[in-house]
């Protein structure tokens, strides 16, 4: 591709699923059929669950938060040009309850211990990470009994070191008493549009999970997945066993 400036520039990941959605946009193509080393979306990733179904439809939303997980057919990005401008019918089957277990081990975990109780601490941390480009995912914040805040957050592993080193760097200006990092996690989810009309799916998931010893962080939800995160040795064992739960 090129840029502005007519320079010669690479597209980067997701580059070429982006391009084709762009293209059928603007072209108002019927269809963007994209080609790669798997012949259609599955439940799983057929390389850890070789039982995994391949699935007839499945809706943005769905396909963006699988994009989002660690499911690596499609680039978020292009999810996000095909919803907007609809490069594809709607679909017309009733929502299925789950659709898709995904696993991304390519996440860090940080702790950060010892911020002053009051509202500004935690906009001070989270303000001085987004001026820096780090995106950060599953949050918790807890109060501790001496009174302090703890705020433990996830990001992307490459990111770990930067995010540690920016941390050690303003410890004194976000009154960080204490920091540490886990870069052996990785999260699990269960995605499905089903899931903000039906109760008991955390319930089920995190049944599967204990009937198999796999211990659970830090917890994250939304209207259609529910995240959870775990130790990263156990990542392909628990999408095994949390697709068997929901599929099989």
């Amino acid at each position: 591709g090129i840029n502005k400036y007519e320079d010669i520039t690479t597209l980067g990941r997701g580059g070429s699923d982006t391009t084709a959605v762009a293209l059928a946009a603007e072209l108002h193509a019927d269809v963007c059929e994209i080609y790669t080393d798997v012949d259609g979306v599955y439940t799983a990733d057929p390389r850890v669950v070789p039982n995994a179904h391949k699935m007839t439809e499945i809706t943005y939303d769905e396909m963006l938060e699988m994009a989002s997980l660690g499911a690596k057919v499609l680039h978020s990005r292009c999810v996000e040009i095909a919803k907007k401008y609809g490069v594809k019918d709607k679909t017309k089957i009733e929502k299925m309850l789950i659709s898709d277990v995904a696993a991304d081990k390519n996440v860090a975990k940080i702790r950060v211990a010892g911020l002053g109780n009051e509202p500004n601490s935690t906009f001070r941390l989270l303000n001085l990470l987004d001026k820096n480009k780090l995106n950060i995912d599953v949050m918790i914040q807890s109060l501790g009994k001496d009174g302090t805040k703890s705020v433990s957050f996830t990001v992307a592993k490459s990111d770990m070191l930067r995010a540690l080193d920016l941390l050690n760097e303003n410890k004194d200006y976000l009154g960080i008493k204490k920091l540490d990092s886990d870069e052996n996690v990785a999260k699990v989810s269960v995605i499905g549009a089903g899931i903000r009309s039906h109760s008991g799916v955390a319930a089920k998931m995190f049944g599967a999970l204990a009937s198999i010893d796999v211990n659970t962080e830090m917890v994250t939800t939304s209207e259609i997945r529910i995240t959870a995160l775990i130790d990263e040795t156990y990542a392909d064992l628990a999408v095994r066993k949390l697709h068997e739960t929901f599929f099989d």
